[in-house]
């Protein structure tokens, strides 16, 4: 039987928030492949093999699904959200650039992203044009986020973060809070969505000029309003069009 590799989106936390199409590919697979919290989510079978993996190990991750492919094998690398957001998708690709031989079959499904969970948790802060910031700076330099959050702020989108701060990344978001209430000014609306969808979940509507970078951690999506976000009792949403 020919291999093949799905990268698929396991939603922001509920099960009920996983796609037919992924709960379809988790049942035949033969190998589940992912950054551990995530591989924990796949309740174990006969016939399955779980192959967790540290963080950071993205394209290592992604050579080990190609090789098991390449030998027969049905793979599955889980990301969480949707799997073309700053997750598995890529690292695939990448490695398949460096490939030796032919490619096996290789599908992607999409997922819900915690940004697209966080957003209707708290009414629609996207509802109108929006752009996605991953805030870490492992694979860029802080440079190059704060000169997207200048830009972002100049072009007046929402704007929604990833990873806005971790053990290792204590001091940056900070500095982001500093440049968005520069930008935008202290009466911008920004929510602080933490474990959407799950029991844990968090909703914290404020004010840049009331948030304080304790708020956020590695669990929480951060969204910011544009000029005209408002809200209406405890929802908040920007409008589809611009004056």
């Amino acid at each position: 039987m020919s291999g093949w590799v799905i990268v698929a989106g396991l939603g922001p936390g509920a099960e009920g928030m996983v796609t037919p199409d992924v709960t379809a590919a988790l049942d035949e697979a033969t190998d589940i492949v992912g950054y551990t919290p995530y591989v924990a989510r796949i309740a174990p079978r006969p016939g399955l093999t779980l192959h967790p993996t540290d963080n950071r190990e993205e394209l290592q991750r992604a050579r080990h699904a190609l090789d098991m492919a390449a030998s027969g094998r049905r793979v599955v690398i889980v990301s969480s959200g949707d799997p073309g957001v700053f997750a598995m998708a890529s690292a695939l690709f990448e490695a398949l650039e460096a490939w030796d031989g032919p490619p096996p079959d290789i599908r992607i499904l999409p997922g819900i992203t915690a940004m697209l969970a966080a957003a209707a948790a708290a009414g629609a802060p996207l509802g109108h044009d929006f752009c996605a910031i991953n805030l870490s700076d492992n694979l860029k330099p802080f440079a190059l986020i704060e000169k997207r959050l200048r830009l972002a702020a100049e072009a007046d989108l929402a704007m929604a973060f990833y990873n806005p701060r971790s053990n290792a990344r204590p001091d940056g978001f900070a500095r982001v809070l500093s440049i968005l209430l520069e930008c935008c000014g202290p009466d911008r609306p920004i929510i602080f969505a933490r474990a959407v969808s799950t029991p844990d979940q968090r909703i914290v509507t404020t004010t840049l000029g009331q948030a304080e970078p304790k708020m956020a951690d590695m669990r929480t999506v951060v969204i910011v309003g544009n000029s005209a976000t408002r809200t209406v009792g405890r929802w908040v949403y920007t409008p589809r069009g611009m004056a």
